[in-house]
This record gives C-alpha cells, sequence and structure tokens, in this order.
C-alpha cells in the first residue's frame, strides 16, 4: 500500500508547475510526510501521559496541528469536507500562516536536540513548491493514509523513502551526493564495528545514510538497556550538512528509521577553523563520503594548515582532527587521493600516515556510484599511532555496475572475512610504509598478486597476419608507383 501511494504523489506532483524534477518530488513529500509523522508522534505522547496519568502538552498549536488544518474529518472518520481548505485557501494557508508559524520554532527551543528546534529549522529551509492547492489537497489525502505508529510501519516508510532518495541521485546532478549504495555503507559501518557510547560522526551528513545505518547496526548489536537505548537515541549519531535539502532529506530519513530528534546541524561543516577544535568537540567513529570534485573559496581554505580548492582533500583533514585518540574512520575518497602528486595531496597523505594507522583500503570498481562516473576507495584508519602497514584490497567484479546492476552485500563479503585478519588472497595485499616513496607518499593501487591473462595466438593466425599486412604493403606500394607515373 505504502508504495503505490508513494507513486500516486509523485503523479500528481508531476502535473504541477511547481515540480520539475525528482529533486522537488523528495523536498514536497518530505515536508508533509513530516508533519503526519509529528501528528502520529504527538498522538503516541498523549496516549503514553494518559496511561501514566500525566497531562500533554502539544508541541504544535491546535490551529496548526494536522487533523485541523490538513485533516479534519467527520464522525464518520473521513475526511470533512465543509470544514477542510483546498485550492486557493488551502495555499494561502500554508505558504502565509503555517510555514511562517512553524519557523518560529527554530527561536522559541529549549535546545538544538529537541523536536521542536527541528520543526523550526526544516521550515526556515523550505518552502511549499505546490502552486495548485487541489493538488497539494490530493497529496494530503494521500499521506494521511500512512501511518507511523509501530516499527513495522516505520521500517517499510524508511525503505521506500530511501528508494525515493536513491531515484533522486539516479535522476541528476551527483549520484554520489544524495545516495551512498547501502551494501557499501553496511560494510563500512561493520568493519569499523562502533559500540554503544561511542559519538558517530559524519561532516558531509548528507541524506544521512551512514547515521541510519550505524543506528540500526547499534540497534540490534545485543539487547540494549533503558538506558543504553536513550545513549543511542540522543547522544550516539551526530552530523553536519551544508545544503538544505539534503539537510532535510537527512533529518526525515532518520526520523523513519527511529531517531526521534536526529542530532544533525544545518552548516558548512569546512567553515569551521581546525585550530579551533577541542577536546570536547571530537568523536569516536567518523563515518562520511564527503562531496568530491568541489571547489572551495580561499577564505574557507584558510581554515586548514593544508590549503586547497578540493572539497573532499579538506574534509579528510576536518576528519583526521576531529577524531578523539584511538577513534576510528571509514570515508569514501575518490581514488586518485592515493596517487595525485600536488603538494597539497601529497602533504595529507604524509599527515594521515602519521598520526593515524591507515591499516585497509578498499578500491571500489567504476560504476559503484550510480550516475557518477569517478573510481574511489574507502580509507580505513585509527588515530594516534602511525601507520606501518596498509592492507589493500581490490573488488574486481565479473559483471559491470550500473543502475540496473548494482553493488549488494554479497560483492564485499570476501572483503569483510579477508580484512579481519589482512589476509593476502588475489586480490588483497600488504604493503609496508618503509617502502613507499617518502618524497610522493604514493598508495596508488597495484595489485601484485593478480595474475594478468596472456593470451597467445596460435602460429597460423600469425602467418595469417603476416600475409594481410605483405598484401597492404603492396598495394600501398603499387599506388604510391601509380602516382609517380
Amino acid at each position: 500500500m505504502f508504495e503505490q501511494t508513494f507513486k500516486n504523489i509523485d503523479d500528481i506532483l508531476h502535473k504541477d508547475a511547481g515540480c520539475g524534477s525528482e529533486l522537488d518530488y523528495v523536498e514536497q513529500t518530505s515536508w508533509i510526510l513530516f508533519l503526519k509523522y509529528l501528528d502520529d508522534l504527538e498522538k503516541d505522547r498523549a496516549t503514553a501521559a494518559e496511561l501514566t496519568g500525566k497531562t500533554y502538552s502539544p508541541i504544535v498549536e491546535k490551529q496548526f496541528q494536522w487533523t485541523v488544518w490538513a485533516m479534519p474529518k467527520g464522525k464518520d472518520g473521513k475526511l470533512d469536507h465543509h470544514n477542510a481548505l483546498t485550492g486557493d485557501d488551502l495555499t494561502d494557508f500554508v505558504n502565509n500562516k503555517l510555514f511562517p508559524y512553524l519557523k518560529k520554532f527554530k527561536l522559541n527551543a529549549e535546545s538544538a536536540d529537541t523536536i521542536a528546534y527541528k520543526i523550526g529549522e526544516i521550515f526556515s529551509e523550505l518552502k511549499n513548491r505546490l502552486q495548485s492547492g487541489y493538488n497539494l489537497r490530493e497529496v494530503i489525502n494521500l499521506i494521511d493514509q500512512l501511518r507511523f505508529r509501530t516499527h513495522a510501519e516505520k521500517h517499510e516508510m524508511s525503505h521506500l523513502y530511501e528508494d525515493k532518495i536513491k531515484n533522486m541521485g539516479n535522476a541528476g546532478r551527483n549520484g554520489g551526493e544524495y545516495y551512498t549504495p547501502r551494501p557499501l555503507i553496511t560494510t563500512i559501518v561493520k568493519v569499523v564495528a562502533p559500540k554503544i557510547g561511542d559519538k558517530i560522526y559524519d561532516g558531509a551528513v548528507g541524506s544521512a545514510g551512514f547515521l541510519c545505518e550505524a543506528f540500526d547496526y547499534l540497534k540490534n548489536s545485543k539487547s540494549l538497556s533503558t538506558k543504553e537505548t536513550e545513549i543511542l537515541q540522543k547522544r550516539t549519531l551526530y552530523g553536519k550538512e551544508k545544503k538544505s535539502l539534503a539537510y532535510i532529506i537527512g533529518i526525515m530519513n532518520m526520523i523513519l528509521h527511529g531517531v526521534e530528534a536526529p542530532n544533525i546541524i544545518h552548516t558548512n561543516t569546512l567553515a569551521e577553523n581546525l585550530a579551533d577544535i577541542q577536546e570536547k568537540d571530537r568523536y569516536d567513529v567518523v563515518l562520511a563520503n564527503p562531496p568530491f570534485g568541489g571547489k572551495e573559496r580561499a577564505e574557507v581554505q584558510q581554515n586548514f594548515p593544508i590549503k586547497t580548492g578540493e572539497t573532499a582533500s579538506l574534509f579528510l583533514q576536518h576528519f583526521i582532527k576531529i577524531l578523539k585518540a584511538g577513534g576510528k574512520a571509514g570515508v569514501v575518497i575518490k581514488n586518485t587521493f592515493l596517487s595525485n602528486t600536488d603538494n597539497a595531496t601529497v602533504a595529507i597523505r604524509k599527515t594521515l600516515l602519521e598520526n593515524c594507522n591507515l591499516h585497509t583500503v578498499l578500491d571500489l570498481p567504476g560504476g559503484t556510484f550510480t550516475g557518477a562516473g569517478v573510481k574511489t576507495v574507502v580509507l580505513f584508519f585509527e588515530k594516534g599511532k602511525p601507520t606501518q602497514k596498509v592492507w589493500f584490497y581490490q573488488l574486481n567484479l565479473d559483471r559491470n555496475l550500473g543502475k540496473t546492476n548494482p553493488l549488494n552485500e554479497n560483492d564485499l563479503a570476501e572483503f569483510v572475512a579477508l580484512q579481519k585478519t589482512f589476509a593476502d588472497s588475489e586480490n588483497s595485499w600488504t604493503v609496508n610504509v618503509a617502502s613507499i616513496d617518502s618524497a610522493t607518499y604514493d598508495l596508488s593501487v597495484k595489485n601484485p598478486n593478480k595474475k594478468e591473462e596472456v593470451t597467445l595466438r596460435q602460429p597460423t593466425e600469425i602467418l595469417d597476419e603476416m600475409r594481410k599486412l605483405d598484401r597492404e604493403a603492396d598495394e600501398v606500394l603499387e599506388s604510391i608507383a601509380n602516382l609517380i607515373v
């Protein structure tokens, strides 16, 4: 039912003049979904308060509650068409009353880790793009059918929402910007293996795939006590995101996974001066896929000891600095980071090897990121002691990856198994840092164990080729002779 509802919503958005792309569809679905989720959350909290004999004070004032402006219902439980807004009345209310009211929550919230603050943040960044109030009414009617009350409902919704994010990545701009393949994230989290009590951070949070997967991993790692559940909910997962749409999608994705008030801040991570990072600001675990290919302005570069315009290289410096001593990281980066010879990249490789134990490099095939043709690697490192050996694993698949043939967890099973003992194989090998060039710190992937298949031709084939070349040479000589005559 949920899947068909999402398809019907997209069909309505597609015909509205204000929504021109898959990005718009996700954005507009997100804010309406969020308000429906908020209504279900308030109902659950009111029920819980009632059971303990307490009075619940709603977050949202009566006139702005879902059941009043969006879905007033009669005694029969169906939409009350006499009181339900539609057409211009609905868009006027949403644009001129609802959004301004919800924006104010940011100013009045007690702290940034409350649901009230998230309401203010989301509606400060968004606007209603649906131009037709009749289309908006249809979307609201469909979203009202969705429920967020049980774990199973939230689980199904989270999967469908991630599918929408994946489609958005495939639809344009940058495939990797919004969606890192879930099997890759799952594998990175498995290898890094965070624990309850760790503070986990993604400074380029995007759609929050890493934080959602870390949440699921920890939630299912063992039977959690009430205290551990509270730690996981409130003091474990942290993120920063620069772009408005990605910020909203990230929050919505985490909420659907079961995180009530995600600790995601809407800010440019790279605007933070590395010199200002103190011990209290540091994290136990970094999981991230920072944007590659971006270029940062000179004033942003001033925040870093190694100046470069390459966004991913700045992020890597940030991640090294913000990790606690003994902290662990799994970071996706372009494979050219391992071999580029510009001064900045060489200096960052040197910093990484001297300050961290870069124990594992996973080399991924082209096509891992649908829509982004770059080749990438995953760097796994621990901060606090220099690297002595690097274990490389080259993922060699017997098929080309793409939209219809994406990466799956099974593809990475051998990597996960071998990585536990840093075993050598046809696809894996170890490099001693003492043996690499100390002028360039080149770490480019050269698999010494992969045997190149040399196909020897039959003697008859070689003779046929020689005869063919002789004939071609005779024809050329004959043409020249004719010209001279």
